[in-house]
């Protein structure tokens, strides 16, 4: 492949370029075949192609490909805003803004929590990640490679350690820290919002713990801090639920969706609570192709997919395939390297640890090249890239995915050949 023209910048995980895709299945422009448990990074949890979605984007385009909505309104947007505020699980009346990415879906969050607590204080977290534009950027809690040589970042950003039975950090450990944030470096009072992922991404597949989430829902209404949960990656059915916070039994004040909302096409959105979403002047919210009429139509779609009791069905077979995988290579005692199971429901990570021989990050590494070899295609994370994320797509064929485990199985057993 010839990558002379593209940004040295940009890093490539599997040196293949695909041709075309059909539910958990790739070709390359070889002809060669892939089970894809990368799934765009968490973008096609009802696979490549599916068919509903298909024809839905084609009878859209049959009719109209775009119309900016904050010039002239399409009917789109406004069945796709009505269609999530009933598919979203919360309690209060929900208002929404369409974007055309995650990042971007951030930064609108970031404006009308300044704009509706007149604070400009922020609090994220370690690990986390929230997108590549400048002020998302300052929230992620990793510097390698987000944050290099890019100088002052927008801030106030403050962060927290993320407490989750995945890692160390425990729930009194994370609550002593917000309070010695409180109590040293910024007041609870200038503090406009918190932005947390029900389940981290980049970070590892790590859960929030439930106890935390709690104490953190309860330190915002008190405090008249705004709750913002990134719902990017966790969102859209990959928790085997519509959202992942359904499984901390609290609501954020404001959600940001994207990856999976629209199964391949560019959308994503920043919903909540109508007297926030609503605070900013007219003109204060907008973008050129934000809420396109094909990325609705695909959306639409994706809603009815996953409206019902199929959503649950497909987390709980991955779910189960995936522990039992786990499991059966944990007994073997095969594989040293093998660590915790990370995440809940079908969002799913498997922590590569140290060994005498190699540090985790080699060893999935090996594991991504050993695997593509053998034909199922890995996606890496954690701050130390040594957590293997799972993202099959949630309509993986049972056949598929226990064909896609063995290999790699496979590829396990070549780290210790």
């Amino acid at each position: 492949m010839d990558f002379s023209h593209v940004s040295q910048s940009l890093g490539i995980v599997h040196p293949v370029c695909l041709a075309h895709g059909l539910n958990a299945e790739v070709w390359d422009e070889q002809g060669r075949r892939y089970i894809d448990f990368v799934g765009g990074i968490g973008v096609l949890n009802l696979g490549h192609r599916h068919p509903l979605v298909v024809e839905a984007v084609k009878a859209q385009l049959d009719t109209l490909m775009h119309s900016a909505f904050n010039a002239i309104p399409h009917r789109g947007y406004l069945d796709l805003t009505r269609q999530l505020a009933n598919f979203i699980p919360v309690s209060y009346p929900l208002s929404c803004m369409l974007t055309n990415s995650g990042a971007e879906a951030t930064e609108n969050a970031l404006k009308v929590a300044r704009a509706f607590t007149q604070r400009q204080g922020v609090i994220a977290f370690d690990d986390g990640f929230h997108g590549r534009t400048l002020a998302a950027l300052n929230l992620n809690g990793k510097v390698a490679p987000y944050k290099q040589q890019l100088g002052t970042l927008p801030g106030p950003v403050y962060h927290l350690p993320f407490p989750s039975t995945d890692g160390e950090v425990t729930c009194q450990y994370a609550r002593k820290a917000l309070e010695r944030l409180f109590a040293v470096e910024i007041p609870a009072s200038e503090v406009a919002c918190i932005i947390v992922e029900p389940v981290q991404g980049e970070g590892g597949f790590r859960f929030l713990c439930p106890e935390f989430a709690s104490h953190l829902a309860q330190v915002c209404e008190a405090n008249g801090i705004v709750l913002i949960f990134d719902e990017v990656q966790s969102g859209f059915g990959r928790t085997g639920s519509r959202f992942a916070f359904t499984h901390l039994d609290i609501e954020p004040d404001l959600i940001l969706m994207g990856k999976s909302m629209a199964a391949g096409l560019p959308l994503a959105a920043v919903a909540g609570r109508a007297e926030i979403m609503n605070v900013l002047p007219k003109g204060g919210l907008g973008g050129t192709y934000s809420g396109n009429a094909l990325a609705c139509a695909a959306a639409s779609a994706v809603i009815k997919l996953m409206t019902g009791d199929k959503l649950a069905r497909w987390g709980e077979q991955q779910e189960r395939a995936i522990q039992q995988a786990y499991d059966k290579w944990r007994v073997s005692g095969r594989y040293p390297m093998l660590g915790l199971l990370t995440g809940v429901g079908a969002m799913r990570g498997i922590v590569f640890e140290d060994t005498a021989h190699a540090t985790g990050a080699e060893h999935l590494a090996k594991l991504l090249t050993a695997a593509r070899t053998a034909g199922v295609l890995l996606m890496p994370s954690g701050r130390h890239r040594n957590v293997l994320r799972l993202l099959a797509p949630l309509t993986t064929e049972p056949a598929i995915m226990a064909e896609g485990l063995n290999c790699l199985e496979r590829a396990l057993d070549s780290l210790i050949a």
